[in-house]
């Protein structure tokens, strides 16, 4: 086949409907190749993305990949006879190379693995490990998608935090409440399959090509449903409402290796039901929130390391202000859809600041996982069609910043901001919120603007400063302005922060070596974000794919 990129598509050729763009692209295709549309066979889009670099020019940027009536031979002719005319800029001949889910081994080990956490890393994993014949066993302290959209919707409407199932924990991890985002600084081969994975398990297909995909979380809990569904089918076992609380060791303090795991779970009868199976390999992909887990590796004397963290707010404007400030004239354009953005603030004092999770249309979520704790992130739904633009407004936490030599120092200063959260909105998880223009005065704020704050367990109009480390607090505040000069009406007075955002990413790393395993405990191989080796959905999942090729090496290679 044939691929073409920066195929230009005007607004002017779209109506919104994927049928509009598929015909637009086509057509630009014939154009570039120069070829009857009877001799194009297939048509496939590669990416897809806007390009607004010039407001008076907003329009797509495709990269797309054809097939020819008379196949490969037909191809090379065609791009000998465009070289000729110099016109093959952009133009090369690919074969489909996706990666697979790894097949099934010849020997199957003598004990099952273990996956802790079904987020996204430990789904990926379980997924390959299952395909593999490796009958993983998949551990999840909290409810599957169902019932945690009704632990999520109790907490929302009466303030009845479920500590084992909300928007941290169960089925999905904090990605299914987090928008679904699927973009990510890292490549990879996997991404592809990643990506047909979630097509196949009923997310759009648009995601397939689209530079800045999205599934919306009111769609994901079905995605992630399927998923455990096809790991079931594969021979994997899926427990939720279980949680690791030990870890045994073999080999003595000299040589320590992973042989069992002991669980427990609380029956509907609330019985508290203990476990212990026997493992030679347990997949720690628990997310970064999982901060019991994190103590009970301190307590056995696992390698870790603190690591740079964020932590900050969320920051809401109107949505129709970010699309007039990112496509200008072509704001509304139904093919255009919500404008994201992505910024960040490198400062004279060598802090900075940047834009984390942002979701057009959408809304700020209660994200708290401990009583007593109030804690904020975004999502949108899949049409993002929300009134209000969203995103983190962080500041990194550097290992320096940290008193004392405990490698949890950073779980406990969330902790404290937290607790301040709480505090601050007087109970009930009500949250700190200030203008952005008081923010800058270092002003308090008695009520909402233009913009009217979506965090779902109301807001206490006042100062953030008091949920923030001061240097944290410092960065945002010189930020602001110098990120208004790249995305202009950042800086609206109006704009409303509200605090505290706080498990962007996992303030610990779980050290590991050669083989993906811990580099102090044999057999215990940390994954995903929660461990510190991910940023996000698709890295997440890259890296559970990646852990579960170890896996299988070391037990049955």
């Amino acid at each position: 086949m044939l691929e073409i990129s920066n195929l230009k598509i005007a607004l002017v050729r779209l109506d919104g409907t994927p049928e509009s763009e598929r015909r637009a692209v086509r057509t630009a295709l014939l154009r570039r190749l120069h070829v009857a549309p009877d001799d194009v066979t297939g048509v496939e889009l590669r990416r897809r993305s806007v390009d607004a670099r010039k407001r008076d020019n907003v329009h797509l940027t495709v990269t797309a990949r054809v097939t020819l009536r008379g196949g490969a031979n037909a191809e090379r002719a065609l791009l000998g006879k465009l070289a000729r005319r110099k016109n093959d800029r952009g133009i090369q001949q690919v074969e489909d190379n996706t990666p697979l889910l790894p097949p099934r081994v010849a020997r199957s080990p003598a004990h099952r693995p273990v996956v802790v956490g079904a987020g996204c890393a430990g789904l990926f994993c379980a997924l390959a490990l299952a395909s593999a014949g490796l009958d993983p066993i998949l551990v999840e302290r909290g409810d599957d998608a169902s019932r945690r959209g009704e632990a999520v919707r109790r907490f929302n409407e009466m303030g009845e935090l479920d500590c084992e199932s909300n928007i941290q924990f169960g089925a999905g991890g904090a990605g299914t409440f987090s928008d679904g985002k699927l973009t990510t600084g890292t490549k990879s081969a996997l991404h592809r399959l990643i990506l047909d994975t979630f097509v196949e398990a009923g997310a759009a297909p648009e995601i397939a090509w689209d530079a800045k995909p999205h599934i919306g979380s009111d769609v994901l809990p079905g995605v992630v449903d399927h998923i455990c569904a096809r790991i079931r089918e594969l021979g994997g076992e899926i427990r939720f409402r279980t949680r690791l609380v030990g870890i045994d060791m073999a080999g003595g303090t000299t040589s320590p290796r992973v042989e069992a795991v002991s669980l427990e779970r609380r029956e509907p009868s609330g019985l508290l039901v203990e476990e212990r199976l026997r493992t030679d390999a347990l997949v720690l992909a628990c997310g970064h929130s999982a901060r019991d887990v994190f103590e009970l590796l301190r307590d056995l004397g696992v390698a870790l390391d603190r690591k740079t963290f964020a932590m900050g707010v969320r920051i809401e404007h109107l949505q129709a202000d970010i699309d007039r400030a990112q496509y200008g004239p072509s704001a509304g354009h139904p093919a255009l859809g919500a404008a994201p953005y992505k910024l960040v603030a490198h400062l004279p004092s060598g802090r900075s600041a940047y834009s984390f999770c942002m979701c057009p249309g959408g809304y700020v979520v209660a994200a708290a996982s401990e009583e007593g704790g109030v804690v904020t992130n975004g999502m949108s739904l899949a049409a993002r069609a929300g009134t209000n633009a969203n995103s983190g407004l962080l500041a990194n936490v550097l290992p320096s910043d940290l008193p004392g030599d405990d490698p949890l120092a950073g779980i406990e200063l969330q902790r404290q901001c937290e607790r301040a959260a709480f505090e601050m909105g007087g109970g009930g998880y009500v949250a700190p919120a200030q203008l952005v223009g008081d923010f800058l005065r270092r002003e308090a704020s008695s009520a909402a603007g233009r913009v009217r704050p979506t965090y779902p367990r109301g807001v206490a109009w006042g100062e953030v400063d008091g949920c923030l480390p001061p240097y944290v607090a410092k960065t945002l505040r010189e930020a602001i302005p110098v990120m208004a000069r790249h995305l202009r009406g950042f800086d609206d007075a109006e704009a409303v922060l509200t605090g505290v955002e706080s498990r962007s990413s996992s303030p610990v790393r779980v050290t590991r070596g050669e083989g993906f395993q811990s580099v102090s405990h044999a057999g215990l191989f940390p994954a995903g974000e929660g461990a510190g080796y991910a940023g996000g959905i698709m890295s997440a999942a890259t890296d559970g794919l990646r852990v579960a090729d170890a896996v299988i090496t070391a037990l049955a290679g």
